[in-house]
C-alpha cells in the first residue's frame, strides 16, 4: 500500500525528466514527503465550515492531512466524513487522533496530549489508554523509530508541532531570524493588532531585505517544508518575486488578525499551542470534545488518492469535497478525472472547497466545460473566505456549488 502511495504522489509531482534542474526538484520533494508533513494542518476550519455549510445528513470526503480539520468538522455534525490521503505518517495521526478521542480519559488528557503535546505523561497515556485501540498499521507507525532511532511516538513528550517537515521548517525559520537578531516570538507579546503591526514592521519585514533571504526564497527547494511542490512554486511566485510574495503572506498572518484568535500564527511564532492555553482549533477547545468524542466513530480514515476513492463510490454518495492544495499538483488528465468523479458522485446541493497557492481559481480553461458548466462558482464569496482564511498562506480559497440545487 505505502509503494502504491508513493507512486501516486510521483505521479502527481514528477513532470520533468529525471535528470533535468526541474525533474531533481521535484524527485526531492517526493521523497521529502514520504514522512511526517504536516503534525498541524494550515487550513481554517472555521472558514471550511461556514462555507460548506454542513448539514447532519451530509457525508464529507476530505484529504486527511494533520487531521486537525478533520477531527474539527465533527462540531458541524456530519452525519459521515471519510478522511483519504496518500501520506502513510498523515493517516496514523488521523487514526491516532480518532483513537485517542474514543479512549483518553476527559478532556484534560487529550488537551495534554494534542494542545501541550510536550510531556511525558501522553507516553504513558498512550500505553495505556490508546495502544491497544489502534490497528496493527498504525501502532506500528507510532511504535516505529524516526531516522536518528527515537520513537515517534515519544514526539508528543518533546513537542510534536517541533517534528515533521513543516515543523522543521518553522525551526529553520526562526534559526535564520535569529541570526539576524530578530526573535520571531516577539509577536506574541503583541496586546492589539496595533501592537502586532508595530513589531512586524520594524522586526519582521526587514529580514526580507537582505541579499541573502532574496536568494534563498528563489530556490523551489527552501519551500518544500511547507509542502510546496515545483509546480506549486511557480504558482505561488506568479509575476513576483517570492520573498515579496512570502513577506505579503507573512504580514497578513502576523497583522491580519488578533492573535488572541489565531492559532496559526501563535503556532508559526511560538512553535506550539502558547503553552496549550491560547487559541485553539475546534477540536481541541473544551467546550466541543463531547461531540468530538461522540462522534469520532463517523471518520472513515482510507490510505487511497481522492480520485480513486471516488471511483469506487456510488453515484450520487457525498455532499461536501475538501481537497485542500492537491489540485495545484495536478495536471490537466488528473483534474480532469477528480472533476468526473466529483461530478458522478455529487448529491443536489453538493459544495467544493479548495485552495489555490495564487489568487484565481486553476479550473477554467484546464476542466472540461462539460463538466465545469455543471458547477456555480461563488466568486464574491470566496474572495470574502480568502480575506478571513486565518492560516494566511494561500493566495486563494475557492467554493464551487453544484447547479440545479
Amino acid at each position: 500500500m505505502a509503494s502504491r502511495a508513493h507512486r501516486n504522489v510521483t505521479r502527481a509531482v514528477h513532470r520533468h525528466r529525471h535528470l533535468s534542474r526541474q525533474g531533481l526538484l521535484e524527485r526531492a520533494f517526493t521523497f521529502a514527503f514520504r514522512g511526517l508533513v504536516y503534525a498541524q494542518i494550515w487550513e481554517d476550519p472555521e472558514v471550511d465550515m461556514e462555507a460548506l455549510a454542513i448539514r447532519p445528513d451530509c457525508h464529507v470526503v476530505t484529504i486527511a492531512s494533520g487531521g486537525c480539520n478533520v477531527l474539527s468538522y465533527l462540531t458541524a455534525d456530519p452525519a459521515k466524513i471519510t478522511a483519504v490521503d496518500l501520506n502513510t505518517a498523515h493517516i496514523a495521526l488521523n487514526r491516532l487522533k480518532l483513537a485517542a478521542a474514543r479512549t483518553l480519559p476527559d478532556h484534560e488528557a487529550f488537551h495534554r496530549f494534542f494542545a501541550r503535546a510536550d510531556c511525558r505523561e501522553n507516553v504513558a497515556a498512550y500505553r495505556m489508554f490508546v495502544a491497544p485501540h489502534l490497528d496493527d498499521a498504525t501502532r506500528r507507525y507510532w511504535e516505529g523509530r524516526d531516522f536518528i532511532g527515537r520513537r515517534r511516538i515519544g514526539g508528543f513528550a518533546r513537542g510534536i508541532y517541533k517534528h515533521g517537515l513543516l515543523g522543521r521548517f518553522i525551526g529553520a525559520a526562526h534559526l535564520l531570524a535569529r541570526l539576524q537578531g530578530v526573535n520571531p516570538r516577539r509577536m506574541l507579546d503583541a496586546r492589539s493588532i496595533e501592537e502586532q503591526r508595530a513589531i512586524f514592521e520594524t522586526e519582521l519585514a526587514p529580514v526580507f531585505d537582505s541579499a541573502f533571504m532574496r536568494w534563498l526564497t528563489s530556490q523551489p527547494a527552501s519551500l518544500f517544508g511547507l509542502g510546496i511542490p515545483p509546480a506549486q512554486y511557480e504558482a505561488l511566485a506568479g509575476d513576483e518575486r517570492m520573498d515579496s510574495v512570502l513577506k505579503a503572506r507573512l504580514e497578513k498572518l502576523a497583522c491580519g488578525f488578533d492573535l488572541k484568535d489565531n492559532y496559526f500564527a501563535v503556532q508559526a511564532f511560538g512553535r506550539g499551542y502558547a503553552g496549550g492555553e491560547g487559541p485553539l482549533p475546534p477540536y481541541l477547545q473544551a467546550a466541543n470534545h463531547q461531540a468530538v468524542v461522540e462522534r469520532a466513530e463517523r471518520v472513515d480514515v482510507r490510505h487511497v488518492n481522492f480520485t480513486d476513492f471516488l471511483a469506487s463510490q456510488d453515484a450520487g454518495s457525498a455532499d461536501r469535497y475538501i481537497l485542500l492544495d492537491a489540485q495545484d499538483w495536478m495536471d490537466d488528465a488528473q483534474l480532469n478525472a477528480l472533476w468526473a468523479q466529483i461530478t458522478r458522485t455529487a448529491r443536489p446541493g453538493a459544495r467544493v472547497l479548495f485552495r489555490t497557492a495564487g489568487e484565481p481559481s486553476i479550473l477554467p480553461g484546464r476542466v472540461d466545460d462539460a463538466l465545469l458548466s455543471r458547477w456555480d462558482y461563488r466568486a464574491a464569496e470566496s474572495i470574502d473566505y480568502t480575506a478571513r482564511d486565518r492560516s494566511a498562506i494561500y493566495g486563494g480559497v475557492h467554493l464551487y456549488v453544484l447547479k440545479g440545487a
